[in-house]
């Protein structure tokens, strides 16, 4: 009986319409009535009881029975005839089958396209974000969070309606001045403000630069191992991988036969994952390819900031004669990973494009925080949070370097990028498994990457990439204590007599 199915639908404190949905109850009413008729229950041209009927079945007042229906009625699942009553509609059917809603468990075919099965496939966020390392929270501790809160708001507070709208200029002048004022200085960069376009991460500047510059189909010369949020943005703008190998130096000539590049992606200031720092020799080299293939170069300036025995490196792109190089960078090291605000430096014929593509495409706002950054960078704020953050990070390397140590003693281990940065990367002999090692590390609380997921085609390098910016001191000795065993109980069994 339809008032039984009813009663007990409304009266379910698990069910989409009971008590516990947060919904009036002539809402409740009405969806429990539509999801009836969805699921069969009532068939079209069936009449329905009357209001007064359904009122007194149910023991609600009649103005609640009176509105659900008329809900249902505008929305077509149920039309009246007058003096018969109220009869379901005949609903046309669904992808050309039955017009009941699926039973709950079924599951849909995803019509994914080739790229979205491509990427669904591949979750390297969870994987291969390389932040953890310590169990526990992160520890922003270096930044200076009561003060940026007080920017944030005052600026909030004094927000002009435009600072409320999109921003079809590139970003906030302001924080454009700042960013070039401090390439200048920091990175040796040569570009004025209007080259500055604000973005939301380096994630956003890749995937635009990938959008404009390259067509479905290019080729993208690309770094392995390699950044695995650029493999995702590459991938799905289209592109076509062609991965060159990385060494003890970076970026080396590729030596594969294939067709000319587009795009080249690079980490050179600390390679991603292993490290590595581009020495000045390969940088103009690289240059030079990208010249000779009049493609265009996109530096991904990562963990440049931190540099521990010596003064940062240039950027490539303070080496850009040939203006090949598009700059990007990010302020989430500095303050913390959610700001998401990043900047792109483009080469000057690019500007224009580049700019209007990004408002028609990401419609750019977030004026208000992006004058609190201004401010901060202006009032040397953030030299001075980068100056501290440095120490901090340090301090840090400092332990975990200092922990390892036992495991150098081992043939075939080494460490590997840890001057500058905020991880490095544990070398390990090629027998080792090192998904396999990072899978035991994660059963005790310890968050590793394997160097292997990393890999595009190649299949010699096996390491443990350890991320320690966020680790909290006091975790970082003993969680790499526990790292050292694994590992030396890893490299005991594979080399024990009879292997």
């Amino acid at each position: 009986m339809l008032a039984d199915h009813l009663l007990a639908e409304l009266a379910r404190d698990d069910g989409p319409v009971g008590p516990r949905s947060g919904l009036p109850l002539n809402r409740r009413l009405a969806e429990a009535l539509r999801r009836a008729i969805l699921e069969g229950r009532l068939g079209a041209g069936e009449r329905l009881p009357s209001s007064r009927e359904l009122a007194q079945d149910l023991r609600l007042s009649r103005n609640t029975v009176v509105a659900a229906l008329e809900q249902l009625a505008a929305e077509g699942y149920v039309r009246g005839r007058v003096g018969s009553g109220t009869f379901v509609a005949d609903l046309p059917a669904r992808n050309g089958g039955s017009a009941r809603m699926r039973r709950p468990g079924a599951t849909a075919t995803a019509r994914l396209s080739n790229r979205g099965q491509q990427l669904a496939r591949q979750r390297n966020a969870q994987h291969l974000e390389i932040q953890p390392f310590t169990p526990g929270p992160a520890d922003f501790s270096a930044f200076p969070l009561a003060l940026w809160q007080r920017l944030q708001n005052k600026h909030w507070r004094q927000a002009r309606p435009e600072m409320l709208d999109y921003t079809t200029s590139g970003g906030y002048g302001p924080l454009r001045r700042a960013v070039a004022d401090h390439l200048r200085v920091a990175r040796g960069l040569r570009l004025e403000p209007d080259q500055v376009i604000i973005t939301s991460g380096t994630q956003q500047s890749l995937e635009l630069c990938a959008r404009l510059l390259a067509d479905e189909g290019d080729t993208v010369w690309i770094e392995d191992p390699a950044y695995w949020g650029a493999v995702k943005a590459l991938t799905a703008c289209g592109l076509r991988l062609h991965p060159v190998a990385v060494d003890e130096q970076g970026w080396a000539a590729p030596t594969l036969p294939g067709p000319p590049p587009r795009l080249i992606y690079v980490t050179p200031s600390h390679q991603y994952p292993t490290g590595a720092v581009m020495p000045l020799v390969r940088r103009r080299v690289l240059l030079a390819e990208a010249a000779r293939h009049q493609a265009w170069v996109l530096e991904d300036d990562y963990d440049s900031e931190f540099r521990f025995d010596a003064a940062p490196v240039a950027a490539l792109a303070g080496l850009d004669d040939d203006s090949r190089v598009c700059y990007l960078g990010t302020f989430s090291k500095v303050l913390y990973p959610g700001v998401k605000l990043g900047y792109l430096v483009a080469p000057p014929a690019l500007v224009d494009d580049l700019r209007q593509a990004h408002y028609d495409l990401n419609r750019p706002g977030q004026l208000p925080l992006q004058a609190a950054l201004a401010e901060f960078i202006e009032l040397g704020h953030f030299a001075h949070a980068l100056r501290r953050a440095r120490q901090t990070y340090a301090a840090r390397r400092a332990l975990l370097l200092q922990a390892l140590q036992p495991l150098l003693a081992h043939p075939g281990v080494a460490l590997h990028g840890a001057a500058q940065g905020l991880h490095l990367c544990l070398r390990l002999p090629p027998d080792i498994d090192d998904a396999a090692l990072a899978q035991q590390l994660a059963a005790q609380g310890i968050t590793v990457r394997p160097l292997s997921a990393y890999c595009l085609q190649r299949r010699d390098l096996r390491g443990l990439v350890i991320g320690y910016g966020y680790a909290a001191p006091a975790l970082i000795a003993p969680c790499a204590e526990r790292l050292v065993s694994t590992v030396q109980a890893a490299l005991a069994a594979v080399t024990a007599p009879g292997r």
